[in-house]
């Protein structure tokens, strides 16, 4: 026989049964804390229109026909949502006297008490809302009052089975301390600079996903964007090489890149990480599978044409359905928000490769602030897509154009398990590139470094450059060679 904690109750928002464990525990109370202008009462409207069961309203502040009309706002349908309301202006009858709610003097505590309980019995809800619940402040005359009002009430409604959620709006002066303590869960609902957000303080009788979730409201409603979590989504996969379709760059990667691990392309602008990228979701095509980029510095119109001049044909991968191309607009997304939008391409669409271009965008678009919180978001998203046998690439920009080899920012390195360089070098008056393996942790590699060409019949890579040295340098020597040899890629 299954307890109460096993059997959940839908939220009916979208992320949110995720990070609860997969809903409420049935036949108890949850509190929803937040300012004004948080998302408390949408949630609760979330909540009681998500299935096809009675559900009643208790509105305290706001009236019926102004909920009714906004949650219509944002898609949701409260026609068969029954309101108790008792907003200002509305009148509660107990013996035949008449009282208004909201003027303390004038009010018996069991007025509320009784309009509730009489509702409850008439409308039998599995689903309650009460907005706001901390009301009953201003109307009890002590904190003790207070409590024990309030916990014969959430009593009497675990009794008849029903599942309530409340609202509180807590100031300095009330604190919502007490209503806190009696609720079997509590919600933060917080806006801040980056967003809105929720944290789940308190959850009695199960476990759920800590952190700030970020709530987004559109005119389809409420969607929470749970913080990833990488464990618990691992699969089994084979083990294999990922090969990028060119023999040299296989050989520099002892064999190819490792299925499901993480790699690091770096170097200054203009150098051919994406290119690079490209070419191994190129590959990826030719087995049948399926990749995604995430373009945060560039538009998929330049990155398409760029890579069609270079015998990469993105656009006829696209249509295949092999390839897909998203643009990551600034500041428009959490590092939540973004993780669900790759989850999605993993789990649904069954995406095998996934590159971001590159670091840097990342880091502004998803409101990283320092290398610290990059470290950790980046980190948690690429340890989810390891642990799903997804081959991820990351592309890193340095900023000296030559010079010594910075593996990458602080912080990140440790991501990767492979580090894939490429630099410019001066030889002999004209600008070339170079390619070498900096890192990589399943299996040997070659410890040469490569000329590296992009044209347009593709990528060339040519033999490795044994006849220079301080080639990190960014201005090699030659030793005893002839600069326009072939292995210096003349021509």
């Amino acid at each position: 026989m299954s307890s109460p904690a096993d059997t959940r109750f839908s939220t009916g928002i979208t992320g949110l049964d995720e990070v609860l464990g997969g809903g409420l525990i049935p036949h108890r109370s949850y509190m929803l804390s937040g300012d004004p202008g948080t998302g408390k009462t949408i949630l609760g409207l979330h909540f009681l229109t998500v299935e096809d069961e009675k559900s009643l309203y208790v509105n305290l502040e706001e009236p019926a026909k102004e909920i009714a009309h906004n949650a219509a706002a944002v898609g949701i349908d409260t026609d068969d949502v029954t309101f108790l309301d008792l907003s200002p202006g509305t009148d509660v009858f107990v013996d035949e006297q008449e009282y208004d709610l909201f003027l303390p003097d004038e009010v018996e505590g069991p007025s509320l008490r009784s309009a509730i309980v009489d509702a409850v019995e008439e409308v039998e809800p599995t689903r309650m809302f009460i907005d706001p619940l901390s009301e009953l402040q201003h109307l009890s005359p002590d904190s003790y009052q207070l409590r024990q009002q309030v916990s014969s009430l959430l009593r009497y409604l675990r009794e008849q089975g029903v599942t309530l959620l409340f609202t509180s709006q807590a100031t300095v002066d009330v604190p919502d301390d007490d209503l806190q303590y009696l609720s079997d869960g509590t919600f933060e609902l917080t806006n801040t600079d980056a967003g809105r957000r929720l944290r789940v303080s308190k959850f009695r009788g199960s476990h759920t996903q800590s952190g700030n979730h970020t709530i987004r409201i559109t005119d389809e409603g409420m969607r929470v964007y749970p913080m990833l979590v990488p464990d618990g989504h691992e699969v089994e996969f084979t083990h294999e090489s990922v090969s990028a379709g060119i023999p040299e760059v296989n050989q520099l990667l002892g064999g190819g890149l490792g299925r499901g691990t993480v790699t690091i392309f770096n170097g200054p602008s203009g150098v051919g990480k994406t290119t690079l990228g490209a070419q191994f979701m190129k590959e990826a095509a030719g087995r049948g599978e399926r990749s995604v980029i995430y373009m945060f510095e560039e538009s998929t119109r330049t990155f398409t044409t760029r890579c069609t001049a270079v015998d990469i044909p993105v656009d006829r991968m696209v249509e295949r359905g092999t390839l897909a191309i998203e643009e990551v607009q600034p500041l428009t997304q959490s590092p939540a928000e973004f993780a669900a939008m790759v989850r999605e391409e993993v789990e649904e669409r069954d995406a095998r490769v996934v590159l971001l271009d590159g670091i840097d965008g990342y880091q502004l678009s998803l409101r990283s602030d320092s290398d610290d919180q990059l470290a950790r978001e980046l980190g948690a998203l690429c340890r989810y897509l390891r642990s799903r046998g997804v081959t991820t690439l990351l592309v890193d920009s340095s900023e000296q154009i030559t010079g010594e080899v910075r593996a990458t920012r602080g912080g990140v390195s440790y991501i990767a398990d492979n580090i894939v360089f490429l630099r410019y070098l001066e030889i002999q008056g004209e600008l070339r590139k170079a390619i070498g393996v900096l890192k990589k942790r399943t299996s040997d590699y070659e410890r040469s470094l490569r000329e590296f060409r992009i044209t347009e019949y593709g990528i060339s890579v040519g033999d490795p450059l044994r006849s220079l040295r301080g080639i990190l340098s960014g201005t090699p020597e030659v030793v005893d060679s002839d600069p326009g040899s072939e292995e210096f890629g003349g021509h």
